[in-house]
């Protein structure tokens, strides 16, 4: 196996923070571990040959006629109307006309 990034019990600190998490003391080294055996699959995958292997660009590629058979299209990318702005922010519980304005949910 290749070496790969070590997270430390910092980085899972700050990574917890940026993400609003809160952790207890003994659930950041479990963290930790997990992040850490994480990384070290991708670095196993990382090490696998694809010489060969297309790129993946579209995954409706893939499912070929399979797709018409069970009736699963994609919708074509067409450009309808929208909803009526006015008719919308009428029916709304609180508007400042534009937008919808909704009780903060988040403290930091």
């Amino acid at each position: 196996m290749s070496e790969t990034a070590v997270v430390t019990l910092e980085d899972v600190s700050h990574v917890a923070e940026l993400a609003n998490l809160e952790l207890t003391a003994d659930e950041l080294p479990h963290m930790q571990h997990n992040l850490n055996a994480i990384l070290g699959y991708i670095a196993q995958l990382n090490e696998l040959d694809t010489t060969g292997v297309p790129p993946m660009a579209q995954v409706g590629e893939m499912l070929g006629s399979e797709v018409h058979v069970h009736g699963e299209t994609l919708r074509p990318d067409a450009i309808k109307p929208s909803l009526d702005r006015a008719a919308v922010m009428a029916s709304a519980p609180e508007t400042d006309g534009k937008f919808f304005k909704v009780p903060k949910v988040i403290e930091r």
